[in-house]
């Protein structure tokens, strides 16, 4: 046999094996959809090889589906790569040579009302006005086909330039004599109507509710309860919310003034007075390890204001995020955002595309991604744990997963599967999800 038969004979050998390997583990994995409570068309499912990016196994791949907070990963890193490693989130203070007060807001996401009261406490007893300088985001508060009905849901509290405290007013229900109302008492003064229906019982159990379509700024409380509950309420203007932590602080530090005022942009006249800032690095892990859908659509935001050099929007944002795309030749014709966290139904991505972007930012994606046993991968895959990186996603009849996975066979493949199925149970979804993976990781 001559040299070149030999190399041929040995290239027919491997790509038959190749072949052979690719129709094993795709009998496999259709075999675990099948066993399923799912049905294949309402699944989307690319899997591709980190080493030389062939594709594996697919079946839906260039369908659209609704993503869910898998999304965060694509939104997030370019915003990180726009706004720097080392940026930081900032509130500053300022003053005038007159004595005038101007307060710089940066819609830091981690700021906090004892922050307030630190920045204030350089000013004098008496100080003659106070300004708000909030042109950092624009003033949309939620993103579009965000659900009324999740206005009570403190995992997505409105956003803007006036974050504090997440946007949340913090209050007890605590327990009083049996079969007598419950006390309800909030942490901070904020005007809120709160229709107390909660009795002290043998048991917790309770619902807190806002019928927007009856009385919009009316919250109710009922049920009973046995124990001191402590309850986030997402509050309806963070501006007022805002303005009245400030006045909190001017009292504490014993500060007086005449006014707060709203829509004075910083100007050459003032010099800076002090600062209270947190870093991106914190940001960066809430929104990847634990889904924090505040936290990303301000970062997303802000990184579109740096991107365009004026007011951050999602519109910035979502130019920024395509340029990125365009940088890194990656087709995102199937794709359409509308948020940045994933929280609208109205955004769609096709799996191919995910598992595109996975394998061209594997190096900087894969460290701030979750293992099992993290974040929301908590309580997934435990077995998988270190051989594992990936980022959920949940919405209603949805459920997505992506990420990096290393095989018992020593491959390593970036994975997405994303299932958008009405007839289906959460937990189905997920099995199936699970089983996939699992699959993958033995056969794989």
């Amino acid at each position: 046999m001559n040299k070149k038969l030999a190399i041929l004979t040995v290239l027919i050998s491997v790509i038959s094996t190749n072949l052979c390997f690719a129709q094993d583990i795709s009998k496999d994995l259709n075999s675990v959809i099948s066993n399923s409570n799912v049905k294949k068309g309402a699944i989307s499912i690319s899997i591709k090889s980190i080493d030389d990016k062939k594709t594996l196994y697919e079946t839906n791949s260039n369908v659209p589906m609704p993503p869910a907070s898998m999304q965060k990963l694509v939104t997030t890193l370019p915003a990180v790569k726009t706004l720097g490693e080392n940026y930081q989130f900032e509130t500053k203070l300022y003053k005038d040579k007159s004595g005038n007060y101007l307060i710089v807001l940066g819609a830091d996401p981690y700021l906090r009302s004892n922050d307030l009261k630190q920045l204030t406490k350089k000013m004098p007893p008496e100080v003659k006005s106070i300004s708000i300088d909030d042109t950092v985001i624009d003033k949309q508060e939620w993103g579009e086909g965000w659900h009324w009905d999740d206005d009570m849901n403190p995992l997505m509290p409105k956003f803007s330039a006036y974050n504090i405290d997440r946007n949340t007013m913090k209050v007890f229900m605590e327990p009083t004599a049996k079969d007598a109302p419950a006390n309800i008492i909030f942490e901070k003064d904020y005007p809120t109507s709160f229709i107390n229906k909660v009795i002290t019982g043998n048991t917790t159990s309770y619902t807190i509710e806002k019928k927007s379509f009856e009385a919009p700024d009316v919250v109710t409380a009922e049920g009973t309860i046995n124990k001191t509950v402590t309850v986030l309420i997402p509050v309806n203007s963070p501006k007022k919310y805002f303005k009245l932590r400030l006045t909190d602080a001017l009292l504490d530090n014993e500060k007086s003034n005449s006014g707060i005022f709203y829509n004075k942009k910083l100007t050459k006249d003032y010099f800076l007075v002090d600062k209270v800032s947190h870093n991106i690095q914190q940001a960066k892990n809430d929104i990847l390890k634990n889904s924090d859908n505040y936290v990303a659509e301000t970062l997303f935001k802000l990184a579109g204001g740096k991107y365009k050099n004026s007011t951050g929007s999602f519109e910035a944002g979502k130019e920024m995020f395509e340029n990125y795309c365009n940088k890194m030749k990656l087709d995102d014709s199937q794709v359409h955002i509308v948020d940045a966290s994933g929280v609208s139904k109205n955004n769609l991505m096709d799996s191919d595309f995910m598992t595109d972007f996975l394998i061209m930012n594997r190096l900087e994606l894969e460290p701030m991604m979750a293992t099992s046993g993290e974040g929301t991968m908590a309580d997934r895959l435990l077995y998988l744990k270190g051989n594992i990186k990936a980022k959920t996603g949940t919405l209603t009849n949805v459920s997505t997963i992506t990420g990096f996975l290393a095989t018992q066979n020593g491959h390593k493949y970036a994975f997405c599967i994303m299932i958008n199925d009405a007839k289906s149970k959460n937990y189905d979804k997920k099995l199936l999800e699970d089983n996939l993976i699992k699959t993958l990781y033995l056969k794989g």
